[in-house]
């Protein structure tokens, strides 16, 4: 909205010339999406507990994590109410909403909230506490891919590179997908929302590495919106997505300020209101910055959960034996006998060198 308004307020008071630029914009972003999550915050956790919206250990959970976590139960959840809250305000009040990217990544962010919103409340209902059904919830995600898909596939991001898929560490290599570009997005899609629903299992692990993978994803958006580097870089210039470094510069600030409630011993979980929608979202933003390849370093922690629960199911039904003690990873640790928190901060030190590692893939090429 400001973005907007800076042609007017200047004339009144030169240095409002600051809201043209993308740096400025994305470190207000930040802020405001904080400071919202900190005011914010203790009203609606008041307003989860009121409505009794607190989470319930399943009783698919193994015996050893229930007792772990009892001390969780009817602790509120939904807390991702927060985090998008503050998120799209901030979004709407620092970004040039005539930015297609932007209105992409808006209604993404929307949509999943909106399906996570449904499977929480779900879940929360004493009938069926295992949520949506699978096949119901996977309706949802690979509909929002298949019309994403569609529209990038038909409005190309780059003239050439439109349907290419761009790999780490070389200057020149792109794989054409043609049509089978679309199916590719709704993958991306459902994968990143799906990985960082299942590393939300411990207070603030998962929130901790959404902050640091949106924080990566700022930077690469950044620069692959400005030509100038981009060139310097070899990478994909796509005019227009340097306005996505402020949606996530604003994720890392909405992280951060729900961080400051869930982390250890948390006092509100985001549930799958907000793991669905911040997942969804890192892989729109991978997407259209073309370096979909590069969010499995970016998001190495969300692919090493994945992988972990992929392994043990298909370990399980063709050998009857598990690998894992348990799945998600971050259980298994639990079970080893490491203590929550030392599990929370090695995963987030883990996410920091891996976002390291992502940025250190643009310039060796």
């Amino acid at each position: 909205m400001f973005y907007h308004l800076y042609p007017v307020l200047r004339e009144f008071f030169s240095p409002f010339n600051v809201l043209r630029y993308i740096t400025f914009r994305a470190a207000l972003a930040a802020v405001t999406a904080l400071f919202l999550s900190l005011i914010l915050g203790p009203l609606v956790i008041r307003k989860l507990s009121k409505f009794k919206v607190g989470e319930r250990i399943g009783k698919e959970a193994c015996p050893e994590l229930r007792a772990l976590h009892r001390d969780k139960e009817g602790t509120p959840t939904m807390g991702g109410v927060l985090i998008l809250l503050s998120l799209l305000l901030s979004t709407l009040l620092w970004t040039d909403l005539s930015n297609r990217f932007i209105l992409l990544i808006l209604g993404s962010t929307v949509w999943l909230g909106i399906l996570g919103f449904i499977d929480d409340r779900i879940k929360l209902a004493e009938e069926r506490s295992g949520g949506l059904r699978v096949a119901t919830k996977l309706t949802g995600q690979l509909g929002l891919g298949l019309l994403i898909g569609l529209y990038l596939y038909y409005h190309p991001l780059h003239l050439e590179h439109g349907t290419e898929i761009a790999f780490p560490f070389f200057k020149n290599l792109f794989l054409p997908l043609g049509w089978l570009y679309i199916p590719f997005v709704m993958l991306v899609i459902v994968a990143t929302s799906n990985a960082v629903n299942l590393t939300d299992g411990l207070d603030g692990l998962a929130i901790g590495c959404v902050a640091v993978a949106a924080a990566a994803y700022a930077g690469i958006s950044y620069v692959s919106g400005h030509i100038g580097f981009s060139e310097h870089l070899n990478i994909v210039y796509i005019v227009g997505s340097g306005e996505l470094s402020i949606f996530c510069a604003a994720v890392v600030g909405a992280g951060l300020g729900f961080l400051w409630f869930n982390s250890y011993p948390a006092r509100v979980f985001m549930g799958d209101t907000g793991s669905l929608a911040l997942g969804g979202a890192l892989g729109v933003v991978a997407i259209v910055i073309k370096h979909e390849i590069l969010l499995l370093v970016v998001g190495g922690v969300f692919v090493l959960e994945a992988l972990s629960v992929i392994i043990q199911v298909v370990s399980y039904r063709l050998r009857k034996k598990r690998v894992f003690m348990v799945a998600p990873l971050h259980h298994h640790f639990e079970l080893r006998g490491w203590a929550e928190p030392k599990v929370i901060v090695r995963f987030w030190i883990l996410a920091v060198i891996l976002a390291l590692l992502s940025l250190s893939t643009l310039k060796l090429r």
